[in-house]
């Protein structure tokens, strides 16, 4: 396309987008129920995050929004809508085979500041573009804009002569004369980014790690560890990476980033502090947490709110029930565990388990010196290749387009659109993937795309795991350089190794279970006991509304939330689950969402 091409039709974008915009402006800020309704495909989407709603909420059709409508614009007083000065300019691309224009706009509410963004088709018949999807976000709160950009601190408010910046962070950090209002247990990406975007909403935030330093839960992860999706899709909000950085990031890179993202964004963390428990009063509506500290004192702090952010979807390691395990001689231990191969030069090492730690541990071993290693599979896994299939789920995000306006085009797709893509994209990996799906299957991995053929990022999003990206362990399977025998012909271990059904003895010196993590409802129930954890419930995978089950969103036990995913999923929901946090504190989040 020649750059004449392109300005006459980012024009033609802008003249269409202002055109259908004044229609949604009158609809909206009238409020006319009706005109909202109409201009929506018969067939169209409104998804609402906390804006309208105050919840994640999706309605297809005429009739699901319309009742949605009747229950929420007039009551939140739409005004000030205009086109969004600071995203992606509006533009007409081609989606699914269908035309379309796209663009964000931006707006006001009773409660604070919003950002929409919209997919529209548009019709060969020259009638008015109709919304394939409309999703309406909550920004900020009324009073609490983030302090970025021109709404920046100025740096010299408290220069009273006696206390510099220095000071003064060092104060704010110890929490000696005050409590927090939040307390984040955990100090990994996600709670570094719930803690980022808290600070900015005047949000008194306290995060509590039980490592060292901060970044040594990815330190301390195996050797060889690098992200299997690129740079672009896993940056922080507040601060891109360098453009000098690898596409992908080695976990002590990461680690070090992390630790200066927390020291830049001036993020109050307490290393070497382990929570040992928690309650709460009823009465007072507040968390006490009791932590552990490096030099094995007790203290504790109380908050209203707390915030669990423990791992990215799970933190407690799940051991599995295999009989004789007891009876092992050599060394067991779970693949959390796991820091280097240079352990086992020499060694017979059994990997238990087909999911992505299991092939990366796997591999490593294998490289490293290892006598021999061996996966055991459980359960059959989806297997795709890093390049060019595992880059493409993420090809959205690239160096040259913001990652918050294409986490918005991300977060914009309803669940059936959702599905159908994956299953699209999946048919498309599997046919270029060809070759190392069978050479898998022919060396006796078990591969599987789920039953509805929607692919390893659906295993991601319903289970936490079951997949891998092949960062080379596939090859050296089909290659029988790295055995793998099936769980269904296990007998049991002793002490010498495992006892196949037929008779064989598999020799081990060491077994790494790779068993993956329970459901993180053990992680609540480890900490604060029972009755929060059940109260809670499960944790992770779909909900009645196609969002994660109890993560970034207000849960049955009050004042308590999780925080966890992906980089991707933490950038994203960090800023909506800060929004509801910013809410309760003022006292404004309803206890149940408004439609």
């Amino acid at each position: 396309m020649t750059s004449t091409v392109k300005l006459e039709r980012d024009i033609e974008a802008a003249h269409l987008f202002d055109d259908w915009l004044e229609k949604a402006r009158v609809a909206l800020e009238t409020p006319d129920v009706e005109r909202f309704t109409a201009l929506f495909a018969d067939d169209g989407y409104w998804m609402d995050y906390l804006a309208f709603t105050w919840r994640y909420r999706t309605f297809q059709g005429h009739e699901e929004i319309r009742g949605a409508a009747e229950r929420t614009l007039a009551s939140h007083a739409v005004r000030s809508i205009t086109v969004s000065a600071e995203r992606a300019r509006p533009r007409l691309a081609r989606r699914s085979g269908t035309n379309v224009l796209e663009g964000f706009f931006d707006f006001e509410t009773v409660d604070g500041a919003g950002t929409a963004y919209v997919r529209l088709r548009l019709h060969d018949d020259g009638t008015d573009p109709t919304v394939w999807v409309l999703l309406t976000t909550l920004q900020s709160v009324r009073g609490y804009t983030e302090r970025t950009g021109i709404n920046r601190p100025r740096g010299r408010e408290e220069d009273d002569g006696t206390m510099n910046w220095l000071d003064r962070r060092n104060a704010e950090q110890a929490f000696e004369n005050r409590d927090p209002e939040v307390i984040i247990v955990g100090g990994g990406h996600s709670a570094l980014t719930l803690g980022a975007r808290l600070r900015q909403m005047g949000v008194d935030a306290l995060i509590l790690e039980k490592n060292h330093r901060i970044g040594d839960n990815w330190r301390n992860r195996y050797h060889a560890l690098t992200l299997h999706n690129e740079v672009a899709t896993n940056t922080l909000p507040y601060m891109p990476y360098p453009t000098t950085w690898p596409s992908f990031l080695p976990k002590d890179k990461l680690a070090q980033w992390l630790e200066s993202y927390a020291e830049a964004m001036e993020l109050n963390v307490w290393t070497d502090s382990e929570v040992i428990g928690a309650h709460r009063d009823e009465q007072t509506s507040r968390w006490t947490v009791r932590i552990r500290r490096g030099d094995g004192s007790i203290t504790e702090r109380t908050a209203p709110q707390v915030v669990l952010s423990t791992g990215g979807h799970s933190g407690v390691p799940k051991l599995p029930q295999i009989p004789g395990l007891e009876d092992f001689a050599g060394r067991a231990f779970h693949s959390s565990a796991y820091h280097s191969a240079t352990e086992h030069v020499g060694e017979n090492v059994v990997v238990i388990g087909a999911g992505s730690s299991a092939h990366d541990i796997a591999k490593d071993l294998y490289e490293n010196g290892a006598g021999s290693v061996t996966m055991i599979q459980r359960n059959p896994s989806a297997v795709i290749s890093l390049d060019p299939c595992g880059t493409m789920v993420y090809s959205a995000y690239s160096d040259d387009l913001d990652p918050a306006d294409v986490d918005f085009v991300q977060a914009a797709t309803p669940y059936p659109i959702l599905k159908s893509t994956y299953q699209w994209l999946t048919k498309k990996t599997c046919d270029l993937d060809r070759d190392l799906i069978e050479g898998l299957e022919a060396a006796g991995f078990r591969t599987d795309f789920e039953p509805d053929h929607t692919g390893f990022h659906m295993k991601y999003l319903r289970k936490g795991g079951g997949y891998y990206i092949n960062a080379g362990c596939s090859e050296l399977i089909i290659d029988g350089k790295i055995g793998i025998r099936q769980a269904a012909d296990l007998d049991r271990i002793e002490a010498g190794g495992l006892r196949m059904r037929d008779g064989s003895l598999l020799p081990a010196d060491t077994l790494v279970l790779a068993s993956g993590y329970e459901n993180q409802q053990e992680g609540v129930r480890q900490l604060f006991g029972d009755e929060v954890a059940e109260r809670v419930g499960s944790i992770w995978g779909f909900d009645e509304n196609y969002i994660m089950r109890n993560m970034w969103v207000r849960t049955a036990q009050d004042g308590f939330w999780v925080m966890g995913g992906s980089l991707m999923e933490a950038r994203l929901y960090s800023t909506y689950l800060a929004v509801q946090i910013r809410a309760d504190l003022l006292g404004i989040l309803p206890s149940e969402g408004l439609a």
